[in-house]
């Protein structure tokens, strides 16, 4: 499928778009993630970072209340990860869906998360404000995850944790 398809495709069974609206709406969300024009393009021509920003749109684009985004980041260098977290951050707020944000990379899961829950063996062993557990954390396991972590900073740069 060509990338217009791809993110058109949960918009498939909402009988009350026309096919013009439809297209529109898809042009506008390819625009929202910084791909406009490209619908016409096969999904292999796309680099690792852009073929994210065409999952992200295909998620949002019927506007939901609710996204699951496993591991969105994770395939990613830095600095693209850096740009699809910021992105991901600025459609949570213009479009007010709520996220389960799924992720070992607790660098990236600082950037966007309001509350942590740190799971070990399937158990939640620790969960709070993003604060509270990355300034304050109670279990052993969420300590030493942090200890291990590099951090992301705004720039998008890896540093060392110190």
């Amino acid at each position: 499928m060509r990338l217009g398809e791809i993110v058109a495709e949960p918009l498939r069974h909402v009988a009350q778009l026309t096919s013009g609206e439809r297209d529109g709406r898809v042009e506008a969300m390819l625009e929202e993630v910084g791909l406009a024009g490209l619908a016409r393009r096969w999904p292999h021509e796309l680099s690792g970072g852009q073929r994210q920003r065409i999952a992200i749109a295909r998620a949002i684009v019927r506007q939901p209340a609710f996204v699951v985004a496993d591991e969105p980041v994770s395939a990613l260098d830095m600095t693209i990860q850096a740009q699809v977290l910021k992105l991901f951050g600025r459609l949570q707020a213009q479009y007010g869906f709520a996220c389960l944000f799924i992720s070992h990379d607790l660098a990236a899961v600082e950037q966007v998360a309001d509350r942590v829950v740190v799971m070990q063996g399937g158990r939640i062993v620790e969960q709070g404000s993003r604060d509270d557990v990355f300034d304050r954390p109670q279990h052993d396991y969420t300590r030493a995850l942090l200890a291990a972590a590099p951090v992301l900073d705004f720039a998008g740069a890896a540093a060392g944790k110190s």
